[in-house]
């Protein structure tokens, strides 16, 4: 890819497969923050441009003879691994998680006050992403699938009670928004998950799955931010031409 500082991190993220590692080693939020320029979101990362502008070069180097498949696959296909991926992990971490902060907290809660601050973030994130999840699934994720149906079969689609598949979109990305901040008060808390030098095997792991679910739920909101929602506001278009005809 010719990428330049003015492209977007989600037009990188999404023409270099190897870009969303590059951004995750460096702090730069390429899900919620995709839209930010590479210039912008390397300044708001404290990150030097040049460095960042040679290592996704080298990425784009490793990734020539790939291709990411989720640009390409249907959106059926690609909500079926969002949730048999994505939402099983999440709602099966936050139930692990939660156990795992509440004991550490109790036996290092009192050496490590941010053990509070944190363990109150992700029970307010678990919170938020169950309902989240549930509202994807049982309403927009099944419109898009009818939507894509329509497209194939050259037919027209009921109007949704939600009038537009733009109006969910737009409250989604919003909650993802809204989960993207808690995780980054959680890596700042924890001090980008350092571990701390007398922390238990317990504590050793409380940071490092922290650590994975923030990526996951990085890679998780990428899928859908960056790529299902705007090919399904494309599609509902094309649905609409097909029925004007």
């Amino acid at each position: 890819m010719n990428f330049q500082s003015s492209n977007t991190v989600r037009e990188i993220v999404l023409a270099i497969p190897g870009a969303t590692r590059v951004f995750e080693q460096a702090g730069i939020d390429y899900c919620c923050g995709g839209q930010r320029s590479l210039t912008d979101a390397c300044t708001k990362a404290g990150v030097s441009l040049a460095e960042m502008m040679q290592a996704l070069q080298s990425a784009d180097a490793a990734s020539a003879t790939s291709a990411d498949q989720f640009t390409t696959a249907s959106l059926s296909e690609l909500i079926e691994h969002i949730v048999r991926k994505h939402h099983a992990f999440t709602r099966t971490e936050i139930q692990r998680l939660n156990a795992l902060l509440d004991k550490v907290y109790n036996v290092h809660g009192q050496n490590h006050p941010e053990l509070a601050t944190i363990r109150s973030l992700f029970q307010k994130l678990g919170t938020e992403l169950e309902p989240h999840m549930m509202k994807e699934e049982c309403v927009l994720f099944p419109y898009i699938t009818t939507l894509e149906i329509a497209v194939r079969n050259e037919s027209a689609v009921a109007r949704p009670p939600f009038g537009t598949v733009a109006n969910p979109v737009r409250m989604m990305m919003f909650e993802h928004d809204a989960a993207g901040e808690l995780i980054e008060q959680i890596r700042i808390q924890s001090a980008n998950y350092a571990v701390p030098a007398d922390a238990c095997i317990s504590f050793q792991t409380l940071y490092q799955a922290l650590d994975d679910f923030a990526k996951d739920l990085h890679l998780h909101i990428h899928l859908e931010n960056n790529i299902l929602f705007p090919r399904a506001i494309e599609m509902e278009g094309s649905v609409s031409a097909v029925a004007a005809r």
